[in-house]
C-alpha cells in the first residue's frame, strides 16, 4: 500500500535532508497520487503535503522552503531534527481533497498510515463521540488513539486500543503534539528500521530494500536494519533518539515512560499549484440505475443465448471459437481433456524444505491479487505450511476497493508483510482509456486484450521483488482451471485443443502472426496508436515472450471451490460484491467490463470456460455448471459504472456500441 518513512537526528543533521530525499524517491513506488511531510521545528510541527508523485513534490520551491525552515539548521545550531513522510497510493478519500492526503493531522496529531482500514464505518458508528472531519480513514486511527490516550492515561495505551479495534493493514508513524517522541506501531510487519542512539540517529520505511538503499546512498550504509514484527511499537525519543519497542498486546505491561515536551501547533500547507497536473478532462455521464434500453437489450440477449448449441459434456456454447464439436456434439476441449494431477502436499514441502527460514526473514513472496484464489493461497501458505511470507501486490489502476480491502484482511489477520507496487495510476488508466475509446470506434472481439495489457508488469515487478527481498521461489495461486483461449482464437488461432494456455504453444510463426494481426487493426484504426504502445509492448514481452518462473500452489494441493470460499468468509470476513453472488473475479475491475463484452457478443465469457473446465474435472455437474454461468453472465452494472467511471469514458454510449456489435448468434 503507501509508503510511509521518517528520520530522527538529534546531533548531527547534516545528511539528513539527503536522507529524507532519497526515503521520497524510493518510497514512490508504493504510492504516486499524492505526497507529503511532517516535520518539527521547535514548538510548531509543520505539515506539506500535495495531490502529485513525491519526485514532483521535491522539485517545488515550496520543498526547498520547508526544508530550510524545518530540516537545515543555521551553523551551530544542534537541535533535533524530527521528519516522517508519505507517498500515498489512494484508496480511501480523492486526492484531490486537501484533508484526505497525508500526513493527516487530527486531535493533535500528526501521522501518517500505510494500510486500509476495513471497518471504517463501523468503527465512526460504534464511537459517536468521535468528530469526523475526513474521508480518509486514517482519520478514524488517529482519533481512536487520541481517544484512548485520554481515557488510558498514556499515548502507548491509546496506540493499544486503537490498534486493538481496527481490522485490516495499519502501520502508522505519529507525532503528538504534548510529547517529545515518535510513536510507530505496525499489525502486520510492514516497517523497517534503523537506530544507533550513540550517534542520535533512527530512520524507517516501509521495505527493507528501500531503507537499505537510502541509507547506503547517504553515508549511513553500516547500520542494520531490523523488521518491526507485527503486533509491536516504537518509541523514539526525539532528544536522545533512544529507541523502545512495545507490544500492542494491552496484556503486557506499558514500561516506557512517555517523553514531555512543548505543546506544539500544527502548521499545514498545500502545494495547491500542484493540483494543475490533475487531469481537467470532462467528466462522462454515469448513472447508477440501469437505463431501460440496457435491462431490455439483456433480456433479449439472454434468450437467444438461451438457445445456443452446447457441447454435450460441458457448457461450452457453440459461438466459441475452433470449439470443435463432432458427430455427438462433443467439443474439441472435452476430446482432448487431460486430467490434472497434483504433485501433493509432501512434494511441495519438500521443495520448500530446504529455504525455510530459521529466522524472522521472509521465506518465500505471494503475489496477492485480492482475488479468492491469491487470498486462499496466502492462508494455506501461512497457517498450514507455517511459512513466512511476504504479500505481494501490482496496483494498475484496476485494483478495486473491494480487492484492497480483502488482501488488508488477509495481511493483518496473519500478519504478513505486504508490499504494493504502484503504477502510475492516473497513467494507466489513460492509457486503458484511449484504447476503449478506439475500440469502440471499430469493434473487434480479438483486441479486447489490449484493455488488460497493463497488467501484465504485475510479472516484472514479482522478479525485482524476489531479488529485492532475497527469497528463494515465489508461490502463485494460479487456477489451472481458468482458461481463456478464446481470446487467441478471436485472432484466428485455433488452440487445438486442451493445451496450456499460453502463446508459446502456438509457435514463432504464430507469434508472428499474431503481432501482425494486431499491427494490421492498428493500421486500420489510427486511435490505437497513442501513448499507450511502450507500455503495451512491454507487457507482450514480459506475457508471451519472456519466461516466468515460479512455484504455483495449485500444482501441488488440489483447487476446491467449496474449501476455498468457506475458508475466506469464515476465517477473514472476507467481503463479497454487491452486483453479483458470485466471489470468483470480484476483485478484479477490468472483469465485468471484458466478460459483458464478449457475453453480449459472442454469448458466453470467461465463466463458460471455467465452469466447462470444472464440468471436466469431475467437482461440477453440467446443470450446476449451466446454472453458474447462467448467474455469473448476468450484466454487472455497478461494475460497468465503475469502470467507464474509473477510465474516463461516457457510460451511456459504450454500452450503446457495445449492444450494436454484430452477434455471433441469431437474436
Amino acid at each position: 500500500m503507501c509508503g510511509i518513512f521518517g528520520v530522527v537526528a538529534t546531533r548531527d543533521a547534516s545528511k539528513t535532508e539527503a536522507l529524507l530525499r532519497a526515503l521520497f524517491r524510493l518510497s514512490e513506488s508504493r504510492g504516486k497520487e499524492a505526497s507529503g511531510i511532517a516535520g518539527i521545528a521547535g514548538d510548531v510541527i509543520h505539515v506539506l503535503k500535495s495531490p502529485v508523485p513525491s519526485t514532483e513534490l521535491l522539485k517545488t520551491k515550496m520543498y526547498a522552503s520547508y526544508v530550510e525552515r524545518v530540516v537545515d539548521r543555521p551553523r551551530g545550531d544542534r537541535s533535533p531534527v524530527a521528519v516522517i513522510g508519505h507517498s500515498r497510493l489512494v484508496t480511501n478519500g480523492a486526492q484531490t481533497e486537501h484533508s484526505n492526503n497525508q500526513p493527516v493531522c487530527v486531535a493533535e496529531i500528526a501521522g501518517v498510515h500505510n494500510g486500509i482500514i476495513v471497518n471504517e464505518d463501523e468503527l465512526w458508528r460504534g464511537h459517536p463521540e468521535l468528530e469526523r472531519t475526513h474521508e480518509v480513514d486514517t482519520e478514524v486511527l488517529l482519533r481512536l488513539v487520541r481517544h484512548g490516550a485520554n481515557q488510558g492515561g498514556s499515548f502507548i495505551a491509546g496506540v493499544r486500543s486503537a490498534l486493538a479495534q481496527v481490522h485490516g493493514v495499519a502501520n502508522v508513524a505519529m507525532f503528538a503534539s504534548e510529547l517529545d517522541q515518535l510513536t510507530i506501531a505496525t499489525n502486520n510487519g510492514s516497517i523497517y528500521y534503523a537506530a544507533d542512539p550513540a550517534i542520535g540517529f533512527f530512520a524507517f520505511a516501509s521495505e527493507r530494500y528501500i531503507l537499505e538503499k537510502a541509507l547506503a546512498k547517504t553515508g549511513h550504509g553500516e547500520l542494520a536494519v531490523e523488521q518491526l514484527v507485527a503486533g509491536a511499537g516504537l518509541v523514539v525519543d526525539l532528544t536522545t533518539a533512544a529507541v523502545h519497542e512495545f507490544a500492542l498486546s494491552p496484556a503486557k505491561p506499558n514500561t516506557i515512560v512517555e517523553s514531555n515536551g512543548v505543546h506544539r501547533t500544527l502548521d499545514i500547507r498545500a502545494l495547491d499549484g500542484a493540483v494543475k497536473k490533475m487531469s481537467s478532462r470532462p467528466p462522462a455521464t454515469h448513472s447508477d440505475t440501469p437505463p431501460a434500453w440496457f435491462v431490455e437489450a439483456e433480456q433479449r440477449n439472454r434468450e437467444a443465448i438461451g438457445r445456443l448449441v452446447r457441447c454435450v459434456r460441458c457448457v461450452q456454447p457453440e459461438t466459441i471459437p475452433f470449439v470443435g464439436f463432432d458427430r455427438d456434439g462433443l467439443c474439441i476441449d472435452c476430446r482432448n481433456y487431460q486430467p490434472i494431477i497434483q504433485k501433493g502436499r509432501e512434494a511441495l514441502e519438500e521443495v520448500l524444505a530446504p529455504i525455510r527460514s530459521r529466522t524472522s526473514r521472509a521465506d518465500v513472496l505471494v503475489p496477492l491479487s485480492g482475488g479468492r484464489d491469491s487470498c486462499y493461497a496466502l492462508h494455506y501458505i501461512v497457517r498450514v505450511l507455517g511459512l513466512n511470507p511476504i504479500a505481494y501486490t501490482y496496483d494498475w489502476g484496476m485494483v478495486t476497493d473491494l480487492a484492497r480491502r480483502n488482501a488488508s484482511r488477509m495481511c493483518s489477520t496473519l500478519g504478513v508483510e505486504h508490499i504494493i507496487v504502484s503504477a502510475d495510476i492516473t497513467q494507466k488508466r489513460a492509457y486503458i482509456r484511449k484504447n476503449v475509446e478506439a475500440w469502440l470506434t471499430k469493434p473487434d472481439l480479438g483486441l479486447i486484450p489490449l484493455f488488460m495489457a497493463g497488467d501484465k508488469q504485475f510479472f516484472h515487478h514479482a522478479e525485482q521483488l524476489q531479488k529485492r527481498t532475497n527469497v528463494a521461489f515465489q508461490i502463485w495461486g494460479n487456477n489451472r482451471l481458468e482458461r481463456s483461449d478464446f481470446k487467441t482464437g478471436f485472432c484466428g488461432f485455433d488452440r487445438a485443443g486442451y493445451k496450456d494456455n499460453s502463446l508459446f504453444h502456438l509457435g514463432l510463426k504464430n507469434n508472428l502472426e499474431y503481432v501482425a494481426y494486431y499491427l494490421k487493426a492498428f493500421a486500420k484504426n489510427r486511435g490505437y496508436l497513442n501513448t499507450s504502445i511502450p507500455d503495451t509492448l512491454f507487457s507482450y514481452f514480459l506475457y508471451f515472450v519472456k519466461k516466468n518462473t515460479y512455484l504455483d500452489l495449485y500444482d501441488f494441493i488440489p483447487w476446491d471451490e467449496e474449501v476455498v470460499v468457506s475458508t475466506l468468509l469464515d476465517q477473514y470476513d472476507w467481503e463479497v460484491s454487491t452486483d453479483t453472488r458470485s466471489t470468483w473475479r470480484i476483485g478484479d475491475g477490468t472483469a465485468a467490463f471484458y466478460n459483458y463484452i464478449y457475453w453480449t457478443a459472442a454469448g458466453f465469457s470467461e465463466s463458460d470456460t471455467f465452469r466447462s473446465g470444472q464440468v471436466r474435472d469431475g467437482s461440477m455437474s453440467r446443470a450446476h455448471a449451466q446454472d453458474v454461468v447462467d448467474e455469473e453472465n448476468r450484466p454487472r452494472f455497478a461494475s460497468l459504472n465503475w469502470y467507464c467511471r474509473t477510465i474516463g469514458v461516457d457510460l451511456e454510449r459504450t454500452l450503446r456500441v457495445i449492444n450494436e456489435i454484430p452477434k455471433l448468434y441469431p437474436v
